[in-house]
């Protein structure tokens, strides 16, 4: 199964690409989807949704799992990072039915078995998991890594993160 994790941001939108089979997973390819503040709002968005598709193009993953949004304060930036992933839901939905999508602490405690572990714990442990020589940079990639990785964990209670 080809699973592709994803972290939703409108200036660096995270991807992972996983292959997990018989108990292992290797990594086919992660990065940032990176978009510029002097660009308009819609033209971020555009960006977004057409480098959204290529990677869908390229890796055809067989699931696809977002890490859920959660903001406390900043309304201004909860409003646009929305936005974009909105755009990624909508891109990716069009692709498949196999949209899925996890909480930062289900996350954590998938990957390090503590829902409140630090970043960098959970960084080592996807560089350990998927028996990688160096931590992923930048963190947004090796967050979506994280997400590819938990879901990939799920198994047969995937269901119930199913996107609604």
């Amino acid at each position: 199964m080809i699973v592709l994790g994803i972290d939703p941001g409108l200036a660096t939108l995270g991807w992972g690409v996983i292959e997990s089979g018989g108990g292992k997973q290797k990594p086919l390819g992660y990065g940032c989807i990176l978009t510029s503040p002097e660009q308009s709002l819609p033209n971020r968005l555009l960006a977004i949704q057409q480098d959204m598709a290529a990677l869908l193009a390229q890796y055809q993953p067989d699931e696809i799992a977002f890490e859920e949004l959660f903001f406390a304060r900043n309304v201004t930036t909860a409003l646009t990072v929305g936005a974009a992933r909105g755009v990624s839901v909508a891109v990716c939905a069009a692709y498949s039915g196999k949209l899925y999508e996890y909480t930062p602490m289900q996350v954590k405690q998938a990957i390090t078995g503590y829902g409140k572990a630090e970043k960098r714990q959970v960084q080592e442990m996807v560089k350990l998991l998927l028996h990688m020589d160096a931590i992923v940079r930048p963190d947004d990639a090796a967050d979506a890594l994280a997400i590819a990785l938990t879901h990939a964990a799920t198994g047969v209670a995937r269901q119930q993160f199913l996107m609604k």
